[in-house]
């Protein structure tokens, strides 16, 4: 695939590409577990919830990219960041609610619900509240936690030298490596919480992403290339499957938290190849117009996708093993895309600019005021 240019919204359109690759592991991790398995790709994708973990790094790449010298005040960000995620929450926790209540009866928390849209639910050890409302969201309140914590740390980050920068990857790498053995005594539920949901756990891998977009942006040049980075994250994915034969997940020691734990780096290796292959003008097969618009309907996926298993899986029920799986999970496939690039053509993006319409830069002010009076 050769690439093709992008709107000026995607100045690394790689990395747009890319997050379709990494919501299509989620979806396909909530397929094999929830639905069923195929073989040879359920084994592959079964510790896919990694995916959080590469949308974890990428925010972090992505917004010192963006901001590092910018100048926006801190409201601006603020809201900006607000208006991305929050309308789109909204009609998942809504979508959800609606088919746990009405098509299945079930009772919903409304303390979970209240906890969504407020985007505090993973801050709570109950499995009811950060996962309830819509489970799918919970990475939003981590998210929402990067964003209060990120103009603090470019304060602090940006302008450092390299050498500041590599020693705080290593840093928040090691500190990962201690806080999953450091767990191994706590109650399933609560080691679970604390090492998967967690805001200040999962803030080292958006800290890791906010070093390696600073570097990137100074004209660091990762080690490896984008093929040895693709490489080397599926062996880490495969290397995961005889790791899960011989160890059951509800051990400490399985590879469920630490597939999540220990992917952030090769996910930043994955994230600042794409990118400085960009940069550099190099094709990569990520950037292409397909490749854009899947990417783009990435988040109404992640979001989305979920609700849909649970009213195919409650109309229809699980399917056979063999080919009527495969069946269930093309349909599920299908079907949740279609409503991702609907809701991303008739909620995301108008709210989103309706919203940042709402709050303009002191500089972009003044600019328009200069405009009209010339005018």
């Amino acid at each position: 695939m050769t690439s093709t240019p992008a709107p000026a919204r995607d100045r690394l359109p790689s990395l747009t590409g890319l997050r379709f690759w990494a919501a299509l592991l989620v979806v396909l991790y909530h397929l094999s577990r929830q639905v069923g398995t195929v073989p040879g790709v359920s084994d592959a994708v079964w510790y896919g919830r990694s995916g959080v973990t590469f949308f974890f790094v990428l925010s972090g790449v992505v917004l010192a990219w963006t901001y590092d010298g910018a100048g926006v005040s801190v409201r601006v960000f603020l809201w900006r960041r607000f208006a991305r995620i929050w309308p789109m929450l909204a009609v998942g926790v809504g979508a959800s609610v609606a088919v746990w209540s009405v098509l299945m009866d079930r009772a919903v928390s409304l303390e979970a619900v209240a906890a969504n849209l407020l985007l505090v639910h993973a801050w709570f050890p109950q499995p009811v509240v950060f996962t309830g409302g819509n489970p799918a969201a919970w990475s939003l309140s981590d998210e929402a936690f990067f964003y209060v914590a990120f103009p603090a740390l470019l304060a602090v980050l940006a302008g450092r030298r390299y050498r500041v920068w590599a020693w705080t990857a290593v840093g928040v790498c090691g500190a990962a490596l201690l806080v999953w053995p450091a767990l191994a005594g706590a109650s399933p539920t609560t080691r679970t919480w604390a090492l998967d949901y967690l805001p200040l756990t999962r803030s080292l891998q958006f800290v890791l992403g906010v070093v390696a977009g600073l570097a990137l942006k100074r004209g660091w040049r990762p080690p490896v290339s984008l093929p040895v980075a693709v490489g080397l994250v599926v062996a880490w994915h495969l290397a995961l499957i005889p790791w899960s034969d011989a160890v059951p997940d509800a051990v400490w020691y399985s590879p469920y938290s630490a597939s999540q734990l220990f992917s952030a780096p090769l996910f930043a290796a994955l994230i600042c190849a794409a990118a400085r292959a960009d940069l550099d003008g190099r094709r990569t097969g990520l950037g292409g117009t397909w490749m854009i618009r899947l990417g783009h309907w990435s988040f109404a996926w992640y979001l989305l996708h979920e609700i849909v298993i649970r009213v195919a899986v409650f109309a229809w029920g699980k399917p056979a093993p063999g080919g009527g799986t495969l069946v269930f999970w093309a349909g599920v496939l299908v079907v949740s895309q279609a409503f991702a690039a609907l809701a991303y053509r008739c909620v995301e993006r108008p709210a989103e600019r309706r919203l940042r319409g709402l709050v303009v830069p002191p500089s972009a002010g003044a600019s328009e005021r200069r405009s009209r009076t010339v005018a």
